[in-house]
């Protein structure tokens, strides 16, 4: 029997926290175990700080949700946290990263994006939705500031913003998964990125992409 994945609910708006909880609960071995209407709440809950998954909200009132995620972390580094935004500007995405967020979906995504974030970050990977990914994708083919990289360096790039894993960018590129993993990290180094959510930070905040 697979483990029960428990599941915290933190965002401003009782309505939508209603309706995610009514599509999570109870599917794919998830249940939701606590919700909070703010960032303080949630840290004033145990339930909900001793959840496997968080979906944090970035704007709520009395604290956000980047405060609340840093804070969160310091107490239980085991959290996975996955944020949910309606915004666009990469300081939102930017503050989620360095507080430490390891999923990034918007408030639109489709409950399959839902689950699949939720699969990713408990598996101990990273996850940014396919419209991110999609944006980013298509703004780097069309972007002439990215001679930083070499043309292969970009193609492998691509393959990463297309959601695709190593093995399956080694396929389409005709090369060995070792060295598909060799480009990553010199992509890594070469834009100064952490992981792949400080990636999609980096080429926003550089103008390869609006969200």
């Amino acid at each position: 029997m697979e483990r029960e994945i428990k599941i915290a609910l933190v965002d401003d708006h009782a309505l939508f926290r209603n309706g995610l909880r009514g599509l999570i609960d109870g599917n794919h071995n998830c249940r939701v175990v606590a919700e909070a209407s703010d960032g303080a709440e949630f840290l004033e809950s145990n339930e909900a700080m001793s959840a496997d998954v968080v979906f944090m909200d970035i704007a709520m009132p009395t604290l956000s949700g980047d405060k609340a995620t840093a804070l969160a972390l310091e107490r239980n580094p085991q959290l996975k946290i996955i944020c949910l935004s309606m915004f666009g500007d990469e300081k939102y995405y930017s503050r989620m990263v360095e507080a430490g967020a390891k999923g990034f979906l918007l408030k639109d995504s489709s409950i399959e994006q839902v689950f699949a974030a939720i699969e990713a970050v408990t598996n101990n990977e990273e996850y940014i939705c396919h419209e991110v990914m999609q944006a980013l994708s298509e703004a780097m083919r069309r972007n002439e500031d990215t001679e930083v990289l070499s043309e292969r360096e970009m193609d492998v790039l691509l393959g990463i913003c297309r959601g695709l894993s190593t093995q399956e960018i080694a396929d389409e590129l005709f090369l060995s998964k070792r060295t598909v993993d060799t480009h990553r990290a010199n992509i890594l180094e070469k834009t100064g990125s952490k992981n792949t959510a400080s990636l999609v930070v980096y080429a926003i905040k550089n103008n390869l992409v609006e969200i």
